[in-house]
């Protein structure tokens, strides 16, 4: 729920989110590891093997932070994250200077399945913005090989990964995330639209430019018609509107997809390991809500064909109860700072609003303290 700065209003967004599946594949074909193709959710359990957060090492440090005592709710690490990053309002206006301090809600959980750790948060801002951000972080799944340095290798393109330590290759490998997000977009019936960038050419006799961007938007019908794969020279915008509830100006109220760094399965289509996780063929699906669907690789993944994935349903989504998944991907190709302990690696996506409010919900928001900005006055945004 997200409270409406102008109306005081609580407003539905999301009524479920979690990460569903996670597939692993490692890349070498040796008789000992072309089976290293792991799903962590469906064949370990994320809930089953979360890790203790302690004090001395999860708590932030800093004199602009603020940390609440933790508390568990559904498994998961609560605190308040204070964070001086500000809003700048009116910056054309001389005689008014005010800013906002960033205050982000973070709900933390980590896991540790087989060698790495996994850490999940969720970030709520004041300004209705969710983002989910994943970090990787322990040790790499590594072999044992006679090779001291990379001068005994012939050919170093036919060895599976890197030399990462004397007589230790980090094999390349992938890990994708697929998350699970029930969104209720100022209520139940909600639809899926694709929000597409394309050049359009110009007559010397309309403007001395030769090429402008337009927005053409296109209602998803059915699931097929809503599984995108991102791409960096065909941009589109991603959108979950209610089609129902409108703006003053009439545009559908709404939250679009913003993506960040990303990675797609390279594997083929028809590989064993990519059968049964073929919901990492597209970084975005949007499904109609089933509450028996949870998982994206099927409800037993273990002994999957793929016959019980994303990629089997297609049903018409149009003003309808929906389901958005996100596949989150890292390619990792060990080096030497990875081993024996790697640095956490991290990645995210954003769920903004977008038409939700009738302007920008953060005018409204009055300084924390009256004292802790001297041109800040609370009169300025009512």
């Amino acid at each position: 729920m997200v409270r409406d700065s102008k109306t005081g209003q609580l407003r539905s967004v999301m009524y479920k989110g979690f990460s569903s599946e996670l597939f692993v594949p490692y890349m070498d074909i040796d008789e000992a590891w072309y089976f290293k193709t792991y799903m962590d959710a469906g064949e370990f359990g994320l809930g089953a093997v979360l890790a203790a957060f302690r004090e001395l090492n999860s708590r932030l440090r800093g004199k602009f932070y603020h940390v609440l005592p933790t508390r568990v709710i559904f498994e998961e690490i609560i605190f308040k994250q204070g964070i001086i990053e500000v809003f700048i309002l009116y910056p054309y206006l001389k005689h008014i200077r005010e800013a906002r301090p960033k205050v982000t809600l973070v709900a933390r959980m980590s896991t540790s399945v087989g060698n790495y750790d996994y850490i999940f948060d969720w970030e709520f801002q004041t300004d209705g913005l969710i983002q989910i951000k994943v970090g990787l972080s322990r040790m790499p799944m590594v072999k044992g090989s006679l090779l001291e340095n990379i001068y005994q290798v012939p050919n170093q393109d036919d060895l599976s990964g890197s030399l990462v330590s004397k007589n230790v290759i980090g094999v390349v490998h992938d890990h994708f995330i697929t998350f699970r997000l029930d969104l209720d977009v100022d209520g139940a019936n909600n639809s899926f639209i694709k929000v597409n960038l394309e050049k359009e050419g110009s007559l010397p006799s309309e403007s001395p430019r030769k090429s402008y961007l337009k927005a053409k938007r296109q209602v998803a019908q059915t699931e097929k018609d809503a599984q995108i794969k991102l791409k960096l020279y065909d941009p589109s915008e991603f959108h979950i509107i209610n089609p129902s509830r409108r703006s003053r100006l009439g545009n559908p109220a709404g939250y679009k997809v913003v993506p960040e760094g990303n990675a797609a399965s390279l594997l083929n289509h028809d590989d064993p390991p990519q059968l049964r996780s073929s919901f990492t063929n597209n970084q975005i699906w949007v499904t109609l809500y089933n509450k028996s669907e949870q998982w994206a690789g099927g409800l037993l993944v273990y002994q999957s064909k793929g016959d019980d994935t994303l990629a089997i349903w297609n049903r018409p989504i149009e003003n309808s109860g929906i389901v958005l998944w996100y596949t989150l991907g890292f390619h990792h190709i060990p080096c030497q700072e990875d081993f024996p302990i790697m640095p956490t690696v991290s990645s995210s996506f954003a769920l903004k609003p977008i038409n939700f409010f009738d302007s920008n919900s953060i005018l409204r928001a009055a300084p924390a303290f009256e004292t802790d900005l001297p041109d800040c006055n609370p009169s300025f945004s009512s």
